[in-house]
């Protein structure tokens, strides 16, 4: 699995961390910035993640902002990301098992690193159900996307 990361300024310290959290794990990643810990817009890193996720040159994404929310909102404007922000293991495992979650935004004044790793780790390793009910679902989702841009 290759995991695509990005934060901004907010979030570099936690991205850095969770690189080498990753390599323990045996995960590639591909880091798509920020470099430092200079100010920078959440928008452009959820959208290099999103869009490396969407492109299939990642499976998953995690995007890491202040709070993750306007990372998260970000992210959702890609057609076929489906970004999740979970600040604890219930909703990580929701969002893979039910929803087929491929981005996880993390909000780092929100969320200490070690439940930050922990909510990582559970994210990864849990798989889509198939269930058919969530794959109606994740349809209909798919064509709110193609509906909002017929709608321009």
């Amino acid at each position: 699995m290759k995991v695509a990361l990005g934060a901004d300024h907010a979030g570099f310290h936690f991205k850095e961390s969770l690189k080498r959290f990753l390599e323990k794990k045996g995960l590639s990643y591909q880091d798509l910035g920020c470099d430092s810990a200079a100010e920078t817009d959440y928008t452009d890193f959820a959208k290099a993640v999103a869009f490396a996720v969407a492109k299939g040159e990642a499976d998953r994404g995690i995007v890491i902002c202040g709070t993750g929310i306007g990372s998260c909102m970000a992210a959702n404007k890609v057609p076929g990301v489906r970004a999740a922000l979970c600040h604890e293991t219930f909703s990580a495992i929701a969002s893979r098992q039910h929803n087929d979650a491929n981005v996880l935004c993390l909000g780092a004044r929100v969320i200490g690193e070690p439940l930050a790793q922990h909510v990582v780790n559970v994210w990864l390793d849990t798989a889509f159900s198939g269930d058919e009910r969530h794959r109606r679902r994740i349809k209909k989702i798919s064509e709110m996307e193609g509906e909002a841009r017929e709608a321009r």
